[in-house]
């Protein structure tokens, strides 16, 4: 299947720069892939559309400041960005400046937040691919994650210009954030607030947690044409067994399951060893999702709108059609929906319109 088939045209303008405010007052399209019909409404509109017969599962990983600036021993500039956790002092990592080797030490000033003497600094150890370096910092645990909170920076993607004011370090996070380790929010997410929240509760809406820490390889671009041929980065997913058991028993009982993202998405899909059946655990996961695929556990799903030619709109075209899913697109763009992580929100559904 050619990438080109999932190209489309987006305005540079569409491309949201910052979250709404308050942040269910983003836009809501919603595609009903059985009648193959189109709403407009916006996501606090979302409430009235489900039922008791509903079952929302979030992402409930937390997106740590993942991006430190620092300098090589000649003072050159160094940018380093935390893509995944290997050990208690060693991350993989992209790391941005001339020159640099393995056995070379970044040194990052982490002495006037912390009011201590002691710099934070990481050596290169070694190569892992050809964009990714291991580096182990002189520091451990519990230390490591404070220095880091404290000197770090938000790693938003490069379409956002708004860099590292502590309003998109806010913003940058769901209401429901908790287990930290995300390079990237799941920005399906970004639109909940409590008060919504809370209504979906009172009507008999479950509301079920699961954790993938979202790394880079998520967003990274397909280098093929074919995209049958692309490989998805692994990343760390969690599904305890008390969730597990009780999805399960909803599944059986007939309840319909909405992932609120593709991370959610791919974390159940990951985690269902057979149809409408999920196993609890913790794991490595790299399950690519493409049209063709056929789901397991996964009825509907929220999601953003995406990228054109990404993994992530080869993902929700798999469950909607890709033809609808463009035909859908081109109308977001003729009406000005926003566009990627701070962008309005898509709800991918059967038979409620």
């Amino acid at each position: 299947m050619n990438i080109k088939l999932f190209d489309y045209k987006l305005p540079q303008s569409l491309i949201a720069q910052k979250q709404i405010k308050p942040r269910d007052h983003s836009r809501l399209m919603i595609l009903d892939i059985a009648k193959k019909r189109v709403a407009h409404k916006h996501f606090y509109d979302l409430p009235d559309f489900l039922t008791d017969n509903d079952v929302l599962v979030v992402n409930e990983t937390k997106v740590f400041p993942a991006r430190l600036l620092g300098k090589k021993a000649t003072g050159g500039r160094v940018e380093v960005l935390l893509t995944e956790r290997l050990g208690k002092d060693k991350y993989q990592a992209m790391i941005g400046g001339r020159n640099l080797k393995i056995g070379d030490t970044i040194y990052f000033d982490s002495s006037t937040k912390l009011r201590t003497g002691k710099k934070l600094e990481a050596k290169i150890s070694k190569n892992i691919d050809g964009k990714t370096k291991e580096i182990v910092f002189n520091k451990s645990a519990l230390s490591l994650d404070k220095t880091i909170d404290a000197i770090g920076h938000t790693p938003t993607p490069p379409y956002i210009k708004i860099k590292d004011s502590q309003k998109v370090k806010s913003d940058y996070q769901t209401v429901y954030a908790k287990s930290r380790g995300s390079a990237a929010a799941p920005t399906a997410g970004l639109h909940f607030t409590k008060t919504i929240l809370n209504n979906l509760e009172k009507k008999g809406i479950k509301i079920f947690k699961v954790t993938l820490h979202v790394s880079l390889g998520t967003f990274a671009p397909v280098e093929v044409e074919d995209i049958k041929k692309h490989q998805i980065h692994h990343e760390w997913a969690t599904i305890d067994k008390k969730t597990a058991d009780s999805l399960n028993k909803l599944k059986k009982q007939g309840k319909n399951i909405i992932a609120v993202g593709t991370t959610s998405a791919r974390t159940l899909e990951s985690f269902s060893a057979k149809k409408n059946q999920i196993k609890a655990g913790s794991k490595w996961v790299s399950i690519y999702i493409y049209p063709g695929y056929k789901w397991k556990f996964v009825d509907e799903m929220l999601t953003n709108f995406h990228l054109p030619k990404s993994s992530l709109l080869f993902m929700i075209s798999s469950l909607a059609g890709r033809e609808f899913v463009l035909k859908a697109y081109k109308k977001a763009v003729a009406l000005k929906y926003r566009f990627f992580s701070f962008g309005d929100s898509m709800f991918i559904t059967r038979d409620r319109l």
